[in-house]
C-alpha cells in the first residue's frame, strides 16, 4: 500500500510557476510508476504527466509540453511536477497516482493509488 500527499498548489498569476510535490508513504516507492493528472470543474480528469520508476522515462499530456516537468526523488519518496508558463486553463485539482509497474501509462485507470488532491488556480 502507497499513501500518496500532495502539496504546492496555490493561487498564481498567468506566466508563473509552481513546483507540486507528492510525498508517498510505504515501502518500495520505487517500484512504482508515478503519474499526475487534473480535473477542472465540469470536466473529466486529464492526464498531465508521468515518470517511469527509475525515472528514466517520462511522458506529458499535450496541452502541458514543453512548460511542465516531472522528476521524482526515489531516496526522498517524492515526485515533482514543476509547471511553468501557467495559463488560466491549467486551474483544476492536481492529483499525484502511483502504479506498481515500471512503465508510465496515461490511463488513470491503471494507478492503484491516488492522493488528495492540491488545487491550482491560475489568474488572468
Amino acid at each position: 500500500q502507497v499513501q500518496l500527499v500532495e502539496s504546492g498548489g496555490g493561487l498564481v498569476q498567468a506566466g508563473g510557476s509552481l513546483r507540486l510535490s507528492c510525498a508517498a508513504s510505504g515501502r518500495s516507492f520505487s517500484d512504482y510508476a508515478m503519474g499526475w493528472f487534473r480535473q477542472a470543474p465540469g470536466k473529466e480528469r486529464e492526464f498531465v504527466s508521468a515518470i517511469s520508476w527509475t525515472g528514466g522515462s517520462t511522458n506529458y499530456g499535450d496541452s502541458v509540453k514543453g512548460r511542465f516537468s516531472i522528476s521524482r526523488d526515489n531516496a526522498k519518496n517524492t515526485v515533482y511536477l514543476q509547471m511553468n508558463s501557467l495559463k488560466p486553463e491549467d486551474t483544476a485539482v492536481y492529483y499525484c497516482a502511483a502504479r506498481r509497474y515500471y512503465s508510465t501509462t496515461r490511463s488513470a485507470r491503471e494507478y492503484s493509488y491516488w492522493g488528495q488532491g492540491t488545487q491550482v488556480t491560475v489568474s488572468s
